[in-house]
């Protein structure tokens, strides 16, 4: 399957308001809406504005856009209310590593105690 591009990518359109979302956090680099099928009482995903493939296309150009991904996880936790308690950030890669949309993105999951290993 080839790799998705702006034009056609979920999370592109998403950022774009093609689509709708319900916003979380945001800034010049970075989206953060819920996810559409949350798997815990917070899970939010945190997209880059760039469209990235996945984290194996990351170059050293994308370090300033990987921090501020990494802000704005620290944002979503602490204005979802799961910073003092704990969360999970997952980055998918691959259909076998279950991801689903060719876009960079973290899951934010929390509000709940979470097992390991996840199934």
């Amino acid at each position: 399957m080839p790799e998705e591009t702006e034009r056609d990518c979920l999370f592109c359109r998403i950022q774009a308001g093609d689509i709708p979302s319900d916003p979380v956090a945001q800034d010049d680099l970075t989206y953060a809406f819920r996810d559409i099928n949350p798997v815990a009482p917070v899970h939010v995903l945190v997209v880059p504005r760039q469209h990235v493939g996945h984290l194996g296309a990351v170059e050293p150009d994308h370090a300033p856009l990987v921090a501020a991904m990494v802000r704005t996880t620290q944002v979503v936790a602490a204005q979802e209310g799961v910073a003092d308690d704990g969360y999970r950030v997952v980055i998918n890669v691959g259909r076998h590593g279950g991801m689903t949309v060719d876009h960079l993105h973290f899951h934010v999951i929390g509000g709940r105690p979470l097992r390991w290993p996840p199934e």
